[in-house]
């Protein structure tokens, strides 16, 4: 078996009116006009994709609260961090910087959801 490459990842929210506002608006991905046969949207992200499913039984709270980045979490390159930073705290949204040092942070969706934003330049 060879991995050719990356397709998806699935991402399950609570409530799709407030995880479509993060994903979004606040992002700022692509939604794909799609029909689907439950709740859910679909977004796109370069070559790969983001599906975001409604599951209202979803446990919320992060397993590492000091080191969100030890979560499970869905990364995004960014060309600019501090822009990126500046753009989450205008949505209030709490952000917490790479342990590691290097240029990365993490936030979270209105579930518990960590994402990283990391620089590539």
């Amino acid at each position: 078996m060879q991995i050719i490459h990356y397709l998806h990842a699935a991402i399950l929210v609570s409530d799709l009116e407030k995880a479509e506002h993060f994903y979004g608006n606040v992002l700022g991905l692509s939604k794909i006009d799609r029909p689907l046969k439950y709740p859910g949207a679909w977004y796109q992200v370069g070559n790969t994709q983001i599906h975001l499913i409604l599951d209202a039984s979803i446990p919320s709270g992060l397993h590492n609260s000091e080191k969100w980045g030890r979560n499970r979490h869905v990364a995004f390159a960014v060309d600019d961090l501090q822009a990126a930073k500046a753009h989450l705290k205008t949505y209030g949204l709490d952000v917490q910087m790479s342990a590691s040092g290097r240029a990365a942070l993490f936030t979270h969706d209105p579930d518990g959801n960590v994402v990283e934003l990391t620089e590539v330049r």
